[in-house]
């Protein structure tokens, strides 16, 4: 009778650790299942590149005499300039990203900070305006920029037309800005006000508290938001495709398009092998930034 104690506590023991390892393997099964979820279009976009074939009906995992060809082609063929695509990607995500982070970054200090006379309307109509798609806005800002460009020239070029660079900056700028605004305030909300006013009662300005308080606490949201521009911006199709009509203005994604969306020849295999190339920057950006990302956005479902 005294073990039967005991022996009842070791069997609950026993049973707790079998539906703990139960537990432990249901996740680790699920969480294979996503890897190889997740990885099998890599690894099949991988073998499309190497594949000599260049067609998806007889493309395999493991592809018949595997080789660097779609790869060769892709940079030596002068119909296609695929560096001068990825450069206008690049630039064109750069400058939009740095651009719609400074903006963001002063106008959510703005909402944050400030108390002016139709603070909350602005608020409201840009929450209002990022619930509808931007597809919806498509038609009127082709006619919009197609008009524009026939007024706003210089030296007989357009400074805000179709097949122009600056156009798309334009209009990527004015659909990235407004929910950052709003996750910029929402982060600058987190801040103590302290700082703000111990800095005044110093003599300091509104400038310098934004520049020397206030923006080196925010670097781990500054960077996400950054990461967030670029990325979508590189990768954008619809917009890029609609307003830019030459093949030398083209981004990477719509010299791409091209490959896979050839009438009479369509070259899968070098379009896999410049997706995967085009895919290194991101790739570059998140091994560097990695810690950033994290803080960040640990910090801000933290402070949230």
């Amino acid at each position: 009778m005294s073990n039967q104690p005991n022996y009842i506590q070791n069997l609950r023991t026993s049973k707790g650790a079998q539906r703990k390892f139960f537990g432990v393997g249901i996740r680790l099964v699920i969480a294979v299942i996503l890897i190889i979820f997740s990885i099998f279009p890599v690894l099949w976009m991988i073998s499309a590149s190497l594949s000599p074939t260049g067609t998806l009906a007889t493309q395999s995992l493991i592809p018949k005499n595997p080789g660097f060809g779609n790869y060769l082609t892709l940079v030596r063929m002068d119909q296609f300039p695929f560096w001068n695509w990825l450069l206008n990607s690049l630039k064109i995500a750069s400058i939009t990203s740095v651009t719609s982070l400074a903006i963001t970054t002063l106008a959510g200090y703005a909402f944050s900070r400030f108390r002016f006379r139709g603070r909350q309307t602005m608020l409201k109509a840009i929450l209002l305006i990022n619930t509808f798609p931007s597809l919806l806005a498509l038609v009127a800002t082709f006619l919009m920029v197609s008009q524009m460009g026939d007024v706003l020239q210089y030296k007989g070029q357009d400074i805000i037309g179709l097949d122009n660079h600056f156009t798309l900056i334009l209009v990527y700028l004015g659909g990235s800005m407004g929910i950052n605004i709003w996750l910029m305030k929402g982060y600058l909300d987190t801040i103590p006000r302290d700082i703000d006013e111990s800095a005044m009662v110093e003599g300091a300005s509104y400038w310098q508290i934004f520049t020397m308080l206030i923006l080196p606490l925010l670097r781990p949201m500054l960077v996400v938001i950054a990461i967030i521009n670029f990325i979508g911006t590189y990768g954008e199709f619809v917009l890029a495709r609609v307003l830019l009509r030459s093949n030398e203005t083209y981004t990477l994604m719509v010299g791409l398009q091209i490959f896979a969306g050839a009438q009479f020849q369509q070259r899968w295999g070098v379009f896999a092998a410049g997706a995967l190339m085009g895919a290194l920057p991101i790739i570059i950006i998140y091994l560097v930034l990695q810690d950033h990302i994290v803080s960040g956005l640990t910090q801000g479902a933290v402070k949230g």
